[in-house]
């Protein structure tokens, strides 16, 4: 999104209920992609570029189709239009009603390429009477190589054009050639002055020469063939691809892609298949793509497409947090695991990149560019600053460890993941205070800092999964050359780890609150108890599966039930815990129904009054309830079955036909009461968490499936 961008969508927003100006949203419309480039195709057919963080290259900014009859362009965004994707895959169709023709495209983002094949229909539905030949696609595309829309040129051959700055060269090329092509320059500044936003693209202007070869901007006449035309862009670096070689890879995949079937077995291969037989398929399906479009071919995620580039009303989407993704790789870990779904391929990726980001303390920074793992922008660096630990978010860390434990032990097989899980245990170790609670730092919403649930139940569960897993862990093997206070560490570390998972457990007691009957969100940076009901906590629920996998000394009341770690008291305050969060944070209005984020949660909610539904807590509800369902399970404890009813109501609410899974399939991060998407879509995390609740309760909890449909 350039500031031209920017400006135009403020002026054309500016005081709208449920629309923040200055953004590109996404809340409508289908991603094309998977594992580089990430192409929107809205709603209404524009396609714009959101891959920058994926792939380092901008592409394109704006476009517009339009079908042509001699002079009069019908511009497809202003006709009726419907969209799809074509099966499991990441083709999408959209279908343009037109008074000459219905147009049919169909969208694909193959690698570094996107390809938009439209068909024409003239049949006798309504339409004028013109003949096929008549028609032409006409094709309005922006590009800003190298995240520029100045100092741009453009080089012209028969069928392409190819525009670029200094790094990044984009094509823009068509499989029957141009008929006309003709450039623009980008909004002037009358324009960007003027209170009226500018509708592009304009008409020719015979006194400007130069803007048909020093911009973004291009204008392209189509010609159909068989009632069929196909463009294509492509994003090159200079470095990396030439000339010929990306008019070669145009060339190919013009013949090789030219018919919708060859086109959909392309985009098929995107994203992993699905067994027939996988509980809830739709929603599953959904969730792989998702994940899917968001990965950069390292393997890390971006957050969400980023929306708001200039930060005009968020800090950005388009990075890669250590929490969301850890947590991610996690949750797709324990799905795979349950669900067969072949995903051994993310899960060592993932891996490696934790171990090549990671710091020399231990630690892993705020966020990184997905592409390569470098630093990006963030305000949580304390570490790399040498400042105090309240600007870092130490639950990032013990994402990363739970993960790395678990992918370990599944066979994940990567060269420097025990160094990377010996040294991250003694970063652990140095956030942990004396009284057996994190340091006070960052929260997982980074908007508030103190010494939080969450973060120690992420504690728990790194140091619970270490025990657990981490046989033959040693700090010795780690040389001369290490930090002294990893060195320091005790050689048996899975035992080390156990040791502190008890410590951790046995601190939580500090933040119970008896007259709510729930933990307190934390405890602020001067000592009081802040007893809100925030969904972050509900991570509690797996941490304490987790720890209680280490198993109890038999003596109930004093360490175990005789089942697990997990003592009665506990397990009754956990259910308390989850029952008054869940409770406490259910919000409802005519068009939805989920789990707001935290009492007295003020972001983003422009003119409504309470706070807004998010995603993430509601899939985060339904899957504290399946876990703890299964923990009561375990010791055929009555209560498992309400609990797992709760979960299976919960998870319907993000589900294919829930009032927060939108139509696309998509995951929101967030809902106004009228039922308005907002903010990034789709969100991977809930995405993560739905697949991995799904598969948590049709393994795990299968017993209680017909109870709840008998109660539905």
């Amino acid at each position: 999104m350039q500031l031209r961008d920017a400006l135009d969508d403020y002026k054309r927003n500016t005081g709208h209920d449920t629309r923040f100006p200055g953004e590109r949203r996404t809340v409508t419309g289908r991603f094309s992609g998977g594992e580089g480039r990430l192409v929107h195709v809205a709603a209404d057919g524009e396609l714009r570029d959101f891959g920058y963080p994926l792939t380092g290259r901008t592409g394109l900014v704006r476009s517009r189709l339009g079908l042509a009859v001699g002079d009069e362009v019908t511009w497809l965004d202003e006709v009726a239009t419907e969209q799809r994707y074509v099966g499991d895959t990441t083709l999408i169709e959209t279908v343009h009603e037109t008074d000459h023709a219905t147009v049919t495209r169909r969208d694909a983002t193959l690698g570094d390429a996107h390809l938009t094949r439209a068909m024409l229909d003239v049949g006798d539905d309504g339409h004028a009477n013109v003949d096929p030949d008549d028609l032409s696609l006409v094709v309005y595309a922006r590009f800003a190589p190298d995240g520029r829309d100045d100092r741009v040129g453009q080089l012209r051959y028969d069928d392409a054009v190819e525009v670029y700055h200094a790094d990044e060269h984009d094509f823009l090329a068509s499989a029957t050639g141009f008929t006309d092509l003709r450039g623009q320059l980008p909004a002037t500044f009358p324009e960007l002055l003027d209170d009226a936003p500018t509708d592009l693209p304009r008409a020719r202007d015979g006194d400007r020469y130069e803007e048909e070869r020093l911009s973004g901007e291009v204008i392209a006449d189509v010609p159909f063939e068989g009632g069929a035309a196909t463009v294509a862009t492509l994003l090159t670096d200079r470095a990396e691809t030439t000339r010929e070689a990306a008019r070669d890879r145009l060339d190919g995949l013009f013949a090789d892609l030219d018919d919708p079937d060859a086109l959909a077995a392309a985009a098929g291969e995107t994203t992993p298949s699905v067994p027939e037989s996988a509980p809830a398929r739709e929603s599953v399906v959904a969730d792989l793509r998702v994940l899917s479009l968001l990965s950069a071919e390292s393997g890390l995620r971006i957050a969400g497409p980023d929306f708001d580039p200039f930060y005009a009303t968020s800090g950005g989407y388009g990075y890669t947090w250590f929490r969301d993704d850890a947590e991610i790789s996690t949750f797709t870990l324990g799905a795979d695991d349950r669900l067969g779904l072949g995903l051994d391929d993310w899960h060592a990726r993932s891996a490696e990149m934790y171990v090549a980001t990671q710091r020399p303390d231990g630690s892993w920074p705020h966020r990184v560019w997905p592409r390569n793992g470098a630093l990006a922008p963030g305000w949580a660096n304390a570490r790399i600053e040498d400042g105090p630990d309240v600007d870092y978010q130490a639950d990032q860390t013990g994402s990363v460890i739970a993960y790395l434990a678990q992918a370990r032990a599944a066979g994940v097989d990567v060269e420097g993941l025990d160094e990377t899980l010996v040294a991250a245990l003694a970063g652990l170790d140095e956030t942990l205070e004396a009284d057996g609670r994190p340091v006070v730092c960052q929260n997982a919403w980074e908007d508030s800092a103190g010494r939080f649930a969450h973060t120690t139940a992420t504690f728990l569960e790194a140091y619970s999964e270490l025990a657990l897993h981490g046989e033959g862990l040693d700090a010795t093997d780690l040389g001369p050359d290490a930090d002294p206070d990893t060195a320091a560490l005790s050689d048996d570390l899975a035992a080390h780890a156990r040791d502190q998972a008890t410590r951790v457990y046995d601190a939580l007691d500090d933040l119970w609150v008896p007259e709510r009957g729930c933990y307190a969100v934390r405890e602020t940076p001067e000592g009081a108890i802040d007893d809100r009901l925030d969904s972050s906590t509900l991570s509690l629920a797996s941490a304490h599966r987790s720890f209680d996998a280490l198993g109890g000394d038999g003596d109930e009341g004093e360490g175990g039930d005789g089942n697990g770690a997990v003592d009665a008291e506990r397990l009754d305050r956990l259910v308390s815990h989850v029952e008054t969060v869940v409770d406490g944070l259910a919000h409802e209005s005519d068009e939805i129904s989920g789990q707001i984020r935290y009492e007295g949660d003020g972001w983003r909610r422009a003119d409504q009054h309470s706070e807004k539904v998010w995603t993430v807590s509601t899939a985060w509800g339904a899957n504290a309830c399946a876990e703890l369902a299964v923990l009561l399970a375990d010791r055929d404890d009555p209560r498992a079955g309400e609990m797992a009813e709760r979960a299976r109501g919960l998870l319907a609410h993000v589900s294919p036909g829930g009032t927060l899974c939108e139509p696309t399939s998509y995951l929101p991060e967030q809902f106004f009461d009228d039922g308005t998407p907002d903010s990034a879509t789709p969100l991977g995390w809930p995405h993560a968490i739905r697949l991995a609740t799904v598969a948590l309760l049709d393994a795990e909890l299968p017993q209680f499936a017909d109870r709840v449909a008998a109660d539905d």
